[in-house]
């Protein structure tokens, strides 16, 4: 999706520099046929309105979170009403945005070095998911010291999902997390992985139905009940293209190797 984002900060701006393409530039074609110039497909305004409300999320989260007070700049909360606004919109366009840390590997070992190809048509992706403070970031810094170069983070954070009956995308987006990890990629999504706390590392594979009630808690839900209704219909499409597995893992070098094994990622 190429969104236009007219805002009150720059810091979005900044934010999203990775991403940036200009309108005014041209889509490559074959030789000898038009090119067509690149047009947004929705636009994202931002207003005084829209800072204040993503303040009073914050404020509720933290407390419910039991973390202390904290005021946020307004020209970072700006960045969340933005990204507010997009997931909105993307979801008439079969794209859900989802809370997890998404990693994809390269099937097999061969060349380290990526292409715009290759980043798209051979990545296999899988997204943590859980609680904030459970490791997620932790877990998939395993998942890189174990794959190396084959490895490369789609979104530590926030990615987008884009949803259909022949399969699932993650994307890379700027909404990347404290560590600011992602790239500005796709990779169809192999697996979603709940991860919980355990001594010993287990991994097994659930049907869709036992990962309802997460999905819902770490998929954005929009306000409008027409368009959460478009959401659960996306969810079930979700469950019918991927994966499911429930992992209890430590933070030793083993539980990349159990997950991974687990979910059928070639090591």
């Amino acid at each position: 999706m190429v969104v236009q984002v007219e805002s009150l900060y720059e810091e979005v701006h900044t934010m999203c520099a990775d991403y940036i393409v200009e309108l005014s530039s041209k889509t490559c074609g074959q030789e000898g046929e038009s090119q067509a110039e690149i047009q947004p497909d929705f636009f994202v305004r931002t207003c005084e309105k829209d800072i204040e409300r993503e303040r009073k999320e914050s404020e509720e989260t933290r407390k419910e979170e039991g973390l202390p007070p904290y005021t946020f700049d307004d020209s970072y909360l700006e960045t969340l009403a933005v990204y507010r606004q997009i997931a909105t919109a993307a979801v008439n366009r079969g794209r859900l945005l989802m809370h997890g840390s998404c990693l994809a590997i390269r099937p097999t070992s061969e060349a380290t070095e990526t292409s715009e190809n290759t980043q798209q048509n051979e990545y296999e992706a899988v997204i943590f998911t859980a609680k904030s403070g459970t490791g997620k970031s932790t877990h998939v810094r395993l998942w890189r010291k174990l794959f190396g170069q084959r490895a490369i983070i789609v979104n530590d954070d926030k990615p987008l999902l884009q949803v259909g009956e022949s399969g699932v995308w993650a994307y890379g987006t700027p909404w990347d997390g404290k560590h600011h990890l992602s790239t500005n990629m796709r990779a169809r999504l192999k697996a979603i992985c709940i991860l919980t706390r355990a001594n010993e590392n287990t991994i097994r594979q659930i049907p869709p139905r036992e990962a309802v009630q997460t999905l819902l808690n770490q998929i954005y839900r929009p306000d409008d009940p027409m368009m959460m209704l478009k959401t659960l219909e996306l969810i079930d499409l979700i469950g019918q293209n991927v994966s499911f597995y429930i992992l209890g893992c430590n933070m030793d070098d083993e539980a990349a190797v159990v997950s991974a094994n687990g979910m059928g990622f070639d090591i």
